[in-house]
């Protein structure tokens, strides 16, 4: 292996490399959380020269220019042993971007990837903090729900509670409570449709409601019952869940995670009311149930409460 006598001073930029059309798309996503004087896309061919000219602190490692390659290798193992950060797409683009690269996913990954494991006593921490956090709130809250009820009442017919189906941990089916905020024939002549930031079918109360999250306020009950923790990937329906199925492939595994009232994918993308709003999220979903901890899911509360408080529901 020839051995450089340089050092790498002020570190400051990132390579992606690879010629492949997934190194272009990786390329792309990550100038939009970097920036374009921060990231570089090269090919195998041109690294020595590149770094020759500039000061690197990571280089990207997209497609398999290395199979075969002596050369190539020998570069950047000099690199690495000189300071220079050597990653893998998917576990550099998770580390940017605080999301899985859906469209870099293989099963070998998968398996082999940190994560995607909580601890049982994490687990049965949670449990005991979501009991008793929805036994406090419920109590706390009993007064607003009820003064809610009775104007859902008042401004349109129909109940005050809104319950439905939803897909939960391990694809169990349960029963979802929310304040009613649309007109009782919402569906009627649609079918089951997405719910819009801005929905028209929404009652005046509704609007409200669902701008402060206070709809959300029955699921308090389905975390008693144990359907759903406070932190977790939002619960879908049956008939949403089928349709993202058959589009998006890995949908399911967010299901191995406990749903939440809240969760990453609410507090890092904008209201979701397309397949492809579905993929983005469950980037966020994938990342959540990877790096799932105490201090994430502090975080993602500490998100939403700022969500509530500046009347972004999603």
């Amino acid at each position: 292996m020839h051995m450089r006598t340089s050092t790498i001073k002020n570190p400051r930029n990132t390579l992606v490399l690879g010629s492949a059309a997934l190194a272009s798309k990786v390329y792309e996503e990550m100038l939009q959380s970097e920036g374009p004087e921060r990231v570089r896309l090269i090919k195998g061919k041109d690294l020595h020269n590149v770094t020759a000219r500039e000061d690197v602190s990571r280089i990207v490692i997209v497609d398999n220019e290395l199979e075969g390659n002596t050369e190539l290798t020998d570069t950047l193992i000099d690199y690495k042993f000189r300071g220079v950060k050597i990653e893998r797409v998917l576990d550099s683009y998770e580390k940017t971007s605080r999301k899985i690269w859906l469209e870099g996913l293989s099963p070998e990954w998968l398996i082999l990837a940190d994560g995607f494991n909580p601890s049982v006593a994490y687990l049965r921490a949670k449990r005991v903090l979501d009991v008793i956090a929805a036994l406090a709130l419920l109590i706390l809250f009993a007064p607003l729900m009820a003064m809610v009820a009775a104007l859902i009442k008042l401004d349109s017919r129909g109940p005050a509670i809104f319950s439905q189906e939803r897909v939960g941990l391990n694809g169990r089916r349960f029963t979802l409570h929310k304040f009613r905020s649309m007109r009782m024939d919402a569906e009627k002549t649609s079918g089951p449709t997405w719910a819009k930031e801005k929905d028209e079918r929404c009652t005046r109360i509704g609007a409200l409601i669902r701008r402060c999250r206070i709809d959300e306020l029955p699921q308090l009950v389905n975390v008693l019952r144990g359907d759903m923790s406070f932190v977790g990937p939002r619960p879908e329906r049956p008939y949403f869940v089928d349709l993202l199925k058959e589009n998006i492939r890995y949908y399911d595994l967010r299901h191995y995670v406990k749903p939440g009232i809240t969760g990453w994918a609410q507090v890092m993308y904008r209201y979701g009311a397309s397949v492809e709003d579905a993929y983005q999220k469950l980037q966020y979903d994938l990342y959540y149930a990877k790096n799932v901890s105490f201090s994430l899911d502090l975080l993602i509360l500490l998100k939403t409460i700022k969500v509530v408080f500046m009347g972004e529901g999603r």
